[in-house]
């Protein structure tokens, strides 16, 4: 008989319409975070040298220690955080990392708060360990920026762990420090543990960004090298975990994940230690363009927004004007218009009534998509009308 753990897993909207799209001709895509940035060179000979040197067999649960020492001399250059080596652990994308996370830290019953919208698999990574959702709901009237008092109304004593996620998937919106503070101060009183999904660090527009490690040690944080250095399927990330829960979470990547590739790692190291600040604000400045693009042309569609994300490269646009539900609109786009976009539900409650747009795409792709939306907006306008 199949799990419950299994049935409960609900289906990842992206990758659905990820597939129906790649059996069509001509498709835009803005339904997946991809990055159209072709890996740094450096980063690829490095991978290549490795594996002419033969580095293919297993390292260290942990991870090569040449890697996490890139890491930790990463966090003290671009934070100023002292992290030692022992506490990273290398994975195998930042997913894995997220799972060993839970897996360390939450028994079954437990509460974990998260926001609403979050990322789509959040829920189903607290499932599989049997924990408990709660949400803090979010609205574009606010930037989708969550305020520690609104955790605070959702913090109970059963809270095992605060989920935090900045630039955040799918709105873009981005925590202030001192918002962060105050939220590792709430954790701090109800005796609960955060964990920072800060994978799209790198990626903000407006201010700084500010790792959870500057303001607690008793954090997990999540990072990898998938967006800002366009690595999506190398598959390489790491935790940062608290000192008393590095042995566990070591023990458990130990028997079910065993070690992320060695000639991976090894372009990792690369791209922490020979990828410039050039090429990183280069991409970083071609996303705050394209954002900006996109943000006025979905005002001249007659669509709705009511924000501007500060970061990461999504927008949450509001559909609710157009006939039937989300599935319908972006049924609608993807058939029409030969654009594909997520639909709202995925990503929780308050997002039900959007599409999720991606804007990891080039400027001509994303020019093309805006005036194949236009054209079917009218089309539609003029049937209705009829």
């Amino acid at each position: 008989m199949v799990s419950e753990r299994a049935t409960r897993t609900t289906p990842f909207a992206a990758m659905d319409v990820l597939e129906r799209a790649n059996r069509m001709d001509d498709v835009v895509h803005l339904e997946v975070g991809e990055p159209d940035f072709d890996t740094p060179t450096a980063v690829t000979d490095a991978a290549v040298a490795a594996l002419r040197a033969g580095e293919t067999g297993y390292t260290s649960s942990k991870g090569k220690p040449e890697l996490r020492r890139a890491i930790a001399d990463y966090y003290d250059r671009r934070y100023g955080v002292d992290v030692s080596p022992e506490r990273i652990v290398v994975t195998s994308g930042s997913s894995p990392a997220l799972l060993l996370a839970f897996s360390a830290l939450v028994d079954p019953g437990d509460e974990v708060v998260l926001t609403d919208p979050y990322y789509a698999c959040y829920p189903n990574f607290v499932r599989q360990t049997g924990g408990r959702i709660s949400t803090v709901p979010l609205s574009a009237d606010d930037g989708f920026r969550p305020r520690a008092d609104a955790f605070a109304r959702t913090v109970s004593p059963e809270t095992e762990a605060l989920l935090l996620n900045s630039p955040a998937n799918p709105t873009g919106a981005v925590l202030s420090g001192s918002t962060l503070a105050e939220l590792v101060d709430l954790a701090d009183a109800a005796d609960a543990t955060v964990i920072s999904d800060e994978v799209y660090h790198g990626l903000t527009y407006d201010g700084e960004d500010h790792t959870i490690l500057e303001y607690t040690d008793d954090a997990f944080v999540i990072d990898g090298f998938s967006k800002r250095f366009a690595m999506t399927g190398w598959r390489l990330g790491w935790m940062v975990a608290p000192p008393e829960y590095v042995g566990h979470v070591n023990r458990i990547a130990q028997n079910t994940l065993i070690c992320a590739p060695n000639f991976v790692q090894s372009g990792g190291v690369a791209a922490l230690d020979e990828v410039g600040s050039d090429f990183l604000g280069d991409v970083r400045d071609t996303y705050r363009e394209r954002r900006d693009y996109l943000v006025s042309e979905v005002e001249d569609w007659g669509l709705s927004m009511g924000y501007t994300p500060g970061g990461a490269y999504y927008l949450l646009v509001d559909v609710s004007d157009l006939p039937g539900d989300a599935f319908d609109a972006a049924d609608f786009f993807l058939e029409e218009a030969g654009v594909a976009m997520t639909p709202g539900p995925d990503f929780g409650s308050n997002a039900e009534e959007c599409l999720r747009v991606s804007y990891a795409n080039s400027a001509e792709r994303l020019a093309e998509a805006s005036e194949r939306i236009q054209r079917a907006l009218e089309s539609l306008e003029l049937s209705t009308a009829d």
